[in-house]
This record gives C-alpha cells, structure tokens and sequence, in this order.
C-alpha cells in the first residue's frame, strides 16, 4: 500500500499556503512535514490537525493506492 499526500500539496498551492504556514496552522513539526514531502506514514491525529486547519476531508489530501503502483 502507497500512500500521497500530492493532493495536499496541490491544495496549499491552490490557497498559496507554504509549508511554514501550514506548519503553524496545523501545529505540526518540520519533521512531520518532512515525512509528507517525502510521502511517509503520519499519524491520523496529523491528518485529523491538517484537515481542520485546512477546513477539508481526509480525501482532499491523501491519497492511498492499495496496489502499490
């Protein structure tokens, strides 16, 4: 199973959110930031903090593909 957080990405783009920002927004550390970039496992309390701060659903920004592709 693979997991992309590129939707996430896309959306702070959309909003013109950078990185600091939705660190501070989501209170949420550079190396939990880091494992996003690097599409790494997060906890579900980070999602649970991202998606409140970005006012969205887990859908929004990840991305799961069972299959590995």
């Amino acid at each position: 199973m693979v997991v992309s957080y590129k939707k996430l990405f896309k959306l702070m783009i959309d909003r013109g959110i950078k990185k600091k920002e939705l660190r501070a927004m989501a209170s949420i550390g550079n190396s939990t930031m880091a494992k996003l970039a690097n599409d790494e496992n997060v906890t579900m309390e980070v999602m649970a903090k991202i998606c409140s701060a970005l006012n969205c659903k887990l859908d929004d920004i990840v991305e799961i593909n069972p299959d590995g592709e």
